[in-house]
């Protein structure tokens, strides 16, 4: 239950320029995989309803080359984000203790799945309700819409990357509490803080209507009442342990 042995500056810098070699590979390996899957992931997107009513127009010679290699990027980059996530525990692994080593490596799989299920809920839910609320607006006012690639995905990807990495919220909290870097108390008198910062940035990343911003902020504050209820129940449990840790000591 001890710490792994101390290394030196040149090992920690031999170390990290192993993790950062592997994530630099996995990232040209699902590059060139993302590259050959973007096709077939711009097609399916366009079969979704949401996509129904665009013309998949270019108004430029370069627009379909930066949403092809958009797409391969943000391909890419899902690939890539469980192997980094990895390597960086490896990384900090050294200055763990065991049992905390053991708790932290299943923030992984949930952290990834946080993201995507963020990246699910803007899409499906989220992202559709905007279109909605935009093509009503420009209905209203006589306007004809005619839009193309780059502004339909331009949206797209400035909608459901910062809302799938908001819900990565629970774990983090989660994490830091593991650290004891917060605690629970902590968070409650942040809470008002926290409310606000959370409201200003669903607000700006929706369209200026009160529908579009309740379905983004309504999420966020729960996800951060969700990270209190995590970090307490963390929290009492590491009291717990020490508590336990304690009396076996004196005993």
């Amino acid at each position: 239950m001890t710490h792994e042995p101390e290394l030196t500056l040149v090992e920690h810098l031999t170390e990290l320029r192993k993790r950062l070699i592997i994530v630099a590979a996995t990232f040209i390996l699902s590059l060139a995989l993302g590259f050959w899957l973007a096709p077939k992931t711009l097609t399916f997107i366009k079969q979704q309803p949401t996509a129904a009513h665009v013309e998949w127009n270019v108004f430029g010679y370069t627009d379909g080359l930066m949403i092809y290699v958009k797409c391969a990027l943000i391909l890419a980059i899902l690939i890539t984000l469980p192997i980094a996530m990895y390597q960086i525990w490896l990384f900090v692994k050294p200055g763990l203790l065991e049992k905390e080593a053991k708790g932290t490596i299943y923030f992984i799989p949930v952290s990834f799945f946080l993201f995507l299920a963020g990246i699910s809920f803007s899409y499906f839910i989220l992202f559709p309700l905007m279109l909605n609320f935009m093509s009503n607006i420009n209905d209203s006012i006589g306007a004809l819409e005619t839009y193309g690639m780059q502004q339909y995905f331009t949206f797209m990807f400035n909608l459901i990357i910062p809302v799938g990495i908001v819900f990565e919220l629970p774990v983090i909290i989660l994490f830091l509490t593991k650290l004891g870097i917060i605690t629970p108390d902590r968070l409650r008198k942040m809470r008002k803080v926290s409310y606000f910062i959370l409201v200003v940035v669903g607000v700006s990343i929706t369209p200026p209507d009160f529908i579009s911003d309740f379905i983004i902020v309504v999420p966020l504050l729960l996800l951060f009442e969700i990270s209190i209820l995590v970090s307490s129940w963390s929290y009492k449990k590491q009291l717990a342990k020490q508590a336990l840790e304690e009396e076996s000591l004196e005993n």
